[in-house]
C-alpha cells in the first residue's frame, strides 16, 4: 500500500483540468439518465407494474447513499483513478484492480447496452434498416468526439443532456395536465390500481424491478471520475453532486409516476420506449417522433459519457502498471486514445449479438453488465466503511461532511449484496451470475499473474510497482517508467 495518496495521484497526472461544475453535473446526468429511464423502465414495469414507482424510490435511496459517500471521499482525493485508486489505497491492491476492471468491463458492455438500443429506437422511423447499421454509424461518431480534448466533450455532452433535460420536464408538464386537469377520465389513478392492481406480481416483483432502476441510476458515480479532469474539482463536486442527486430522483420519480397514469401496463408492455407509447396513447400530433428522437439522443448522450468513463478507468489501470503501457499515454489534446479505442470493445460484442439475436441483444447485454455495476457500487460503499476508520484512526478531519453517510455505506453495502442474490432468480438477468462470477474470478487470477510479471520485471514505482509519471512525460503522451 502506498505510503501517500499522493502517490497515485502523481502517476495520474497528464489529463488536462477543463472541466466545469456545470459540465460535471451534465456529465453525470448524461450517464444516468439514458437506456434505463426511457427503455429500461419498460422491463421494470413488466416485472412491477406501477408498484415501479417503490422500485425506483428504493434504487434511488441507494444511489443517494452512493452519492454521499462517494462525495466525502472525492472531495478528500480527486483524481481520474477515483473509487478505483481509494479501494487501491484504503483496502489494498487486489481491491483496486477489481474495481477497475470491473467497473470497466460494466461501462464497456452497458456502452454496448445503449447503442443497441439507438438501433431498437430508429426503426420507428426507418423499420426497414437492420438495426446494427445504425449502431456502427452512430458508434464511429461518438468514437470521434471522444478522440477529441475533453473540454470539446464537455460541451456536447452539455448540450446532449440538457436536450434531454429539457424534454423531461416537457413531459412531465404534458403529462401532469392530461392527468390532473384535461377532465379525460382515461388517465389518473385508475390506471395504477387497474390490472392487476397497484403491485400485480407482489412484493417480490416490485423487489425484481429495483435491479433495473440500479442499472438505471447507474454511471452517477462517474462524477468522481471526472473530476479528475476537473478546474476546481472540490468545489465542482460539491456543487454536482447536490444537484444530480436531486434531478435524478425527481426526474424518475415524477415521469414513471405518470407514465402509469396514463398508460395501462399490458400498453405499455406492448409498446417501444414507455415516453413514446405514453405519447401514441394520448395521440398528439408528431409526438412520438419528437419523443424518440430525445430518447435516441438520451441515449447516445449515455454512451458518450460511458465511453469517457471507461477510457479514463482504463487510462488509470495502465498508469497503476496494471494494464499495458499504450493505454496510460495521452495524445497532445489530452486524449488517451489508445484506452478509448480499447473501450469500445462492448460496441463490437454488441454488434456481432444483435446480428445473431436480435431480438434479445437488448436483454442480453443488459443483463451481463449489471455484475460489474453491481461489484463496484458494493465495493465504492466497503471502500467508505474503511475511509472513514482510516481517518478517525489518524484523526483527521473531513473536508466535506455528509450527514447519515458512514450509516449509509454499511446499508448500502448490504442493499447491493441482497440485489446481486435476486439475480439469481429473475428469467431476465439469468445470465447476470453465470457470467460475473466466472469473470470475477478470472480478474483475480489477472491481477496475481500481472503481480508476478512486475515483480520479474522490477518495476519500481510510487505504488506497489505502479508506473511513475511526471507531468513533462504525461503531457508529452510519455509514460515514465
Amino acid at each position: 500500500m502506498s505510503k501517500d495518496f499522493s502517490d497515485i495521484q502523481t502517476r495520474e497526472i497528464g489529463l488536462k483540468k477543463t472541466l466545469t461544475a456545470g459540465q460535471l453535473g451534465m456529465i453525470a446526468l448524461g450517464g444516468a439518465i439514458g437506456t434505463g429511464l426511457f427503455l429500461g423502465s419498460k422491463f421494470a414495469i413488466g416485472f412491477a407494474g406501477p408498484s415501479v414507482i417503490l422500485s425506483y424510490m428504493i434504487g434511488g435511496a441507494i444511489a443517494l447513499m452512493l452519492m454521499a459517500v462517494l462525495a466525502e471521499m472525492t472531495v478528500k482525493h480527486p483524481t481520474s483513478g477515483s473509487f478505483g485508486a481509494y479501494a487501491e489505497y484504503y483496502i489494498g491492491p487486489l481491491a483496486g484492480f477489481l474495481t477497475r476492471y470491473m467497473y470497466w468491463i460494466c461501462i464497456v458492455l452497458a456502452v454496448g447496452t445503449e447503442v443497441t438500443a439507438v438501433g431498437e429506437y430508429m426503426q420507428l422511423w426507418f423499420p426497414g434498416v437492420p438495426p446494427w447499421i445504425w449502431v456502427v454509424v452512430f458508434a464511429a461518431a461518438l468514437i470521434l468526439v471522444n478522440a477529441m480534448n475533453v473540454k470539446n466533450f464537455g460541451t456536447l455532452e452539455y448540450w446532449f443532456s440538457a436536450i434531454k433535460v429539457f424534454a423531461i420536464i416537457a413531459f412531465v408538464i404534458i403529462a401532469a395536465w392530461l392527468v390532473f386537469f384535461s377532465g379525460n377520465q382515461d388517465y389518473g389513478v385508475k390506471n395504477v390500481t387497474a390490472e392487476g392492481g397497484f403491485m400485480p406480481n407482489g412484493l417480490t416483483g416490485m423487489w425484481f424491478a429495483v435491479i433495473v432502476s440500479i442499472f438505471s441510476y447507474l454511471s452517477i458515480e462517474m462524477i468522481a471520475v471526472a473530476a479528475g479532469e476537473a478546474k476546481e474539482p472540490e468545489a465542482a463536486v460539491k456543487k454536482a453532486f447536490k444537484a444530480t442527486i436531486l434531478r435524478l430522483l425527481v426526474f424518475y420519480f415524477a415521469t414513471l409516476t405518470l407514465i402509469v397514469m396514463i398508460a395501462p401496463v399490458s400498453e405499455i408492455m406492448a409498446g417501444g420506449s414507455p415516453f413514446v407509447t405514453v405519447m401514441q396513447v394520448v395521440g398528439i400530433p408528431f409526438a412520438d417522433s419528437i419523443l424518440n428522437f430525445v430518447v435516441i439522443i438520451a441515449a447516445l448522450s449515455a454512451m458518450n459519457s460511458q465511453l469517457y468513463i471507461s477510457t479514463r478507468m482504463m487510462y488509470s489501470l495502465s498508469r497503476a502498471g496494471e494494464a499495458p503501457r499504450a493505454f496510460g499515454k495521452v495524445r497532445k489534446n489530452g486524449a488517451p486514445l489508445n484506452a478509448l479505442l480499447l473501450s469500445t470493445a462492448g460496441i463490437a460484442v454488441a454488434t456481432i449479438i444483435y446480428v445473431l439475436y436480435p431480438d434479445e441483444a437488448f436483454t442480453m447485454m443488459f443483463a451481463v453488465s449489471m455484475f460489474g455495476a453491481m461489484f463496484t457500487w458494493f465495493m465504492i460503499f466497503l471502500t467508505h466503511i474503511l475511509f472513514r476508520k482510516k481517518l478517525a484512526a489518524k484523526g483527521e478531519k473531513l473536508g466535506y461532511r455528509i450527514k447519515g453517510s458512514r450509516i449509509g455505506a454499511y446499508l448500502g453495502a448490504l442493499m447491493m449484496i441482497a440485489v446481486t442474490v435476486s439475480t439469481a432468480f429473475t428469467e431476465q438477468f439469468r445470465a447476470t451470475l453465470p457470467f460475473g462470477i466466472p469473470c470475477l474470478i478470472l480478474t483475480v487470477i489477472a491481477f496475481f499473474f500481472v503481480q508476478r510479471n512486475k515483480r520479474k520485471r522490477g518495476i519500481a514505482g510510487g505504488h506497489d510497482g505502479a508506473i511513475a509519471a511526471s507531468p513533462e512525460d504525461a503531457s508529452a503522451g510519455g509514460h515514465a517508467g
